[in-house]
């Protein structure tokens, strides 16, 4: 039902379901919130009206409104920024700082932390409140996740996407009063999507720029760096340029500025992925047996698997990631290569996902008694550690990755988004089927929807597809195989919505939405790929010759033994 109303005396006529925030925003009104979070990608709005900041002045009511929580009613007059409602807010972020460590200069999030810029923004400069803090100051890591209870304001945004988003539920709010406070995690995946909603410094990620700095400056160790595509078009976002730019050559440029003895590409890993995985389901397509094949390149959902539904751990392709995958053949093929003893070999990888942290801790993820990889940087994390050392992304020249483990098909590109595994898998089983592939472009498995099926016809052979990305939308397909009621060949899951683009470690912009910065990097990934002269996996010269010289055919002793994995069942750790 359509009402009238005003705020700040202009008249609006719209629909009651509305709330007072929803129609301000609609109309470029401005109103501060805190605990308030529209989640785009999933449409969830949580609106606990807890933090109050966005109280506004309602005519004719005898206190304040929270507007994140208020419905527009016929006639209704609201007034966003009088005296009252100003010095209201500032009362109520005052009292927040009173119970806050206000040690800004030493914060993660300084210059990026919400209830820093409402201060800010309040024109806040004492605080009139004294308080003691009523939790500690303390940083407690745990999966990758490092939780600081004494910054916490208490928004819950980080419950509402672990549990209406993820559906995973590993985090809760328990006890009442100045003693409330987040859980600690449980069966936790390691997404960091509760990072990237955290207000302020509560929730932040681990990091590795301390050990990746010692390995640049010992002169014993041989530093080798590989890029994961979803960051080619995140790290710009740190230098302001445009979202969704492909800065490769810029990146690229940027190891080289830090010292890294070479610059390679995950993507090549990707390829490799795609030989061992498109080999895998066509074995299984002809035994007609463990299928649906599940993709397993990205780590947070295998965790998920683990722990929620171990009995179907027949399914996941056994294939490790694309950068376990590079790792492995950095530290032989690559190795014996350039000449060099792998145990001298450090492993750095560039990666948009807090779980690939997780995921190269690993102990089955090693060979010949060395680790896979030995340290992850996320795109945030990279981006700090250019801004110390002075690097402006936006100044650097460009150049080109090394040459062995740089060259990828544009197949290798689309990891980066949800339905992009899956649609690299089909390139390659076309071509490998049919001896070419007259369209590369498998549009019916692009999208953003948490799940779309499609049928493809690859050679003689009609192919039930399934994507999933956001661990909730894994869930009900999980559900669906357990009551036999998915009929599906292949299925790509992605545990954080609209998949790596959308990672828990890439950057978050403040100048526009989320479903719109994940838009552009979609696109960007695709411009990579249409762009590119070798679209299909099997095509890249160097993965032919890996197989020529060294292991042989897809799916042979020496491939398993160094790009295949097994899992395990954690359902009670």
């Amino acid at each position: 039902m359509l009402v009238n109303i005003k705020i700040n005396n202009k008249c609006y006529t719209e629909d009651s379901a509305l709330t007072i925030l929803q129609v301000a925003r609609k109309h470029g009104i401005h109103i501060p919130t805190l605990c308030y979070m529209f989640h785009e990608e999933t449409n969830l709005e949580h609106k606990p009206a807890s933090c109050r900041v966005c109280i506004v002045e309602v005519k004719g009511r005898r206190n304040l409104v929270p507007a994140c929580a208020t419905n527009i009613v016929e006639g209704m007059e609201v007034l966003t920024n009088t005296y009252k409602v100003v010095e209201a807010r500032k009362s109520v972020v005052e009292l927040l700082l009173s119970n806050h460590p206000n040690d800004c200069l030493q914060c993660s999030k300084n210059g990026r932390c919400e209830l820093q810029k409402l201060a800010a923004e309040l024109g806040i400069r004492k605080i009139r409140y004294d308080g003691v803090l009523s939790q500690k100051n303390v940083h407690e890591e745990k999966y990758f996740v490092v939780k600081n209870p004494s910054k916490c304001v208490l928004c819950g945004r980080c419950v509402a996407v672990c549990d209406k988003v993820q559906g995973i539920n590993a985090i809760s709010q328990s006890l009442r009063g100045f003693k409330t406070k987040i859980s600690e995690p449980f069966k936790c995946i390691s997404c960091g999507q509760c990072i990237q909603v955290c207000p302020t410094a509560a929730l932040t990620q681990s990091k590795s720029i301390d050990e990746v700095e010692k390995a640049l400056s010992d002169p014993n160790k041989f530093v080798v760096v590989n890029t994961a595509p979803a960051t080619r078009v995140a790290l710009g976002d740190e230098f302001n340029f445009p979202a969704g730019s492909d800065v490769t050559k810029k990146m690229v440029q940027s190891f080289r500025e830090l010292g890294f003895d070479k610059v390679l590409d995950t993507n090549f890993g990707a390829d490799l992925t795609i030989m061992e995985e498109t080999h895998e389901f066509l074995e299984r397509l002809k035994s007609k047996e463990n299928l649906p094949l599940i993709t397993s390149c990205c780590p947070g959902w295998i965790k998920y698997i683990e722990q929620f539904h171990p009995e179907l751990l027949n399914l996941p392709s056994t294939s490790k990631s694309p950068h376990e995958m590079f790792g492995a053949i950095c530290k032989s093929y690559y190795a014996e290569k350039i000449g060099i003893d792998p145990k001298k070999i450090y492993v750095v990888s560039l990666m948009p996902c807090l779980a690939k942290k997780r995921e190269a801790s690993r102990e089955e993820l090693q060979n010949d008694g060395l680790q896979n990889i030995d340290a992850v940087l996320t795109v945030k994390e990279y981006a700090e550690m250019l801004k110390m050392h002075g690097i402006n992304l936006a100044t650097l020249e460009e150049s080109d990755f090394d040459s062995l483990l740089g060259e990828s098909s544009g197949a290798a590109d689309i990891f980066a988004n949800t339905g992009g595994v899956i649609e690299a898998v089909a390139r390659t089983a076309t071509k490998w089927l049919t001896g070419k592939v007259e369209d590369v472009n498998f549009e019916a498995v692009r999208g953003l929807s948490g799940v779309r099926e499609a049928t493809v016809k690859i050679g003689d052979n009609q192919i039930r597809l399934c994507v999933a990305s956001g661990i909730k939308n894994a869930s009900i397909i999980m559900d669906k195989i357990k009551k036999g009621e998915a009929h599906y060949d292949a299925i790509e899951i992605m545990a954080c919505p609209g998949g790596c683009v959308n990672g828990g470690g890439q950057p978050i912009r403040s100048d526009m939405a989320q479903i719109d910065v994940i838009k552009a990097r979609q696109q960007g990934i695709y411009n990579i790929d249409k762009n590119k002269e070798k679209r299909v996996s099997c095509d890249n010269e160097e993965i032919q010759k890996l197989y020529n010289e060294y292991l042989g055919n897809p799916g042979s002793e020496k491939a398993h033994y160094l790009l295949h994995t097994h899992f395990k069942d954690c359902s009670k750790d």
